[in-house]
């Protein structure tokens, strides 16, 4: 089916990326995979190949250019060309509005020219060991003391957790005024009492550093606050819509990926004397999850539409990371099975792709916690009884 979500310059950028991605990123998937962690040279080199921050202005280094579809493309060649490590989608998809929106002029001269080119790794500081996917329920506190923040806390799972030098810390500068009382406060390393913990062990992306984040009296300059004060839950919802979007471009284009690596993999494969593709079963497994690869594209293409026209609702985009996710993984899976005992093996791409597909319904909000979205907008609290 073709797709006209692109213009002729996407896909002249397209071309960009996968050659950047082949050449520079994937070769070192096995390497990052055994180290937990990408490089900061790789950041720079992806600084200096212009696939960070695009959107930023031009005076601060980057290319003003505001277009999703420029994300998407990224995503889409990142998991086809097979690489792992950098936490683009972080930087690209969920970084960049508080940074070339929520920052003021001052913070903009500061901040973007390094992350731009690569020379800064960026980090947001959300998850706390008791508070995930309810934002309300943080306990990293900001108290203001002259011209600074004193900030304590603890944060986890947090992605470039390891080589970040900034992080946008998500505390209550108003602990008694619940969600109306969080605020967003850039922490720099090397501020003294910001200190990291582990670099977590986890099940999938192996090659993305994730870690654990500790604050003990940091002081932070006021300066440093991004936004308004006691606004910040308010600044995330408004930016989770792209965050959830950006998590259903990387689904389809993974899951995308295990029909092809799988398509390869049964052409091959030999059983009862003929290719494991030439088995009824195998066609017809394969058959259904490339049509919904092309469903989920066919959504996901429309959702970037809607999103560069302003009009992608916070609804739309939980109902769409849902369903991509919960596809993605159920799709991978069923590629697995086809690989039989080698899709078990970690030195097949399909068992990465398979591995790295579980936190996709957990993180941006648990897909639990996207139904319960869509529920509400439904309109089914309302009783008989109260119309």
């Amino acid at each position: 089916m073709r797709r006209t979500l692109f213009t002729a310059e996407h896909e002249e950028f397209r071309q960009h990326c996968r050659g950047f991605f082949e050449k520079e990123i994937a070769p070192h998937a096995e390497e990052w995979e055994q180290t937990g962690m990408a490089t900061r040279d790789a950041w720079r080199k992806a600084g200096d190949a212009g696939v960070l921050l695009w959107q930023a202005p031009e005076e601060h280094g980057g290319q003003g250019i505001v277009d999703f579809r420029y994300n998407y493309v990224v995503a889409e060649e990142f998991v086809a060309s097979g690489s792992v490590g950098l936490g683009l989608s972080l930087l690209n998809d969920i970084m960049a509005p508080y940074l070339t929106e929520l920052a003021n002029e001052e913070q903009q001269r500061r901040w973007l020219p390094a992350a731009v080119a690569g020379e800064s790794v960026w980090a947001i500081g959300m998850t706390e060991p008791g508070a995930g996917s309810d934002v309300k329920a943080i306990r990293t506190t900001a108290v203001r003391d002259g011209d600074d923040y004193v900030v304590n806390g603890s944060k986890t799972f947090i992605t470039n957790g390891v080589l970040a030098t900034h992080v946008l810390v998500v505390a209550k500068t108003e602990p008694s005024a619940g969600h109306r009382g969080v605020s967003l406060l850039v922490v720099e390393d090397g501020m003294p009492g910001f200190s990291r913990g582990r670099k977590l062990e986890k099940v999938g992306q192996l090659a993305q550093d994730t870690g654990e984040l500790f604050f003990d009296d940091v002081r932070v300059p006021a300066r440093n606050l991004v936004g308004e004060e006691n606004r910040g839950f308010y600044h995330l919802m408004a930016n989770l819509p792209q965050e959830r979007l950006g998590v259903a471009t990387l689904a389809v284009a993974s899951m995308r990926r295990a029909v092809e690596v799988t398509i390869d993999y049964v052409r091959e494969r030999e059983v009862f004397g003929q290719p494991l593709g030439a088995l009824q079963n195998t066609r017809f497994e394969l058959a259904d999850c490339a049509t919904q690869v092309q469903a989920a594209t066919a959504f996901v293409d429309a959702a970037v539409a809607a999103h560069c026209a302003g009009e992608l609702t916070a609804e739309d985009a939980a109902g769409l990371k849902q369903w991509t996710s919960d596809v993605q993984w159920n799709v991978t899976d069923r590629c697995v099975q086809l690989f039989g005992g080698y899709g078990y093996m970690r030195e097949y791409e399909i068992n990465r792709l398979w591995r790295d597909a579980r936190v996709q319904r957990v993180y941006a909000g648990s897909n639990e916690v996207m139904k319960e979205i869509v529920g509400r907008s439904l309109g089914l609290e309302t009783s008989t009884r109260n119309r």
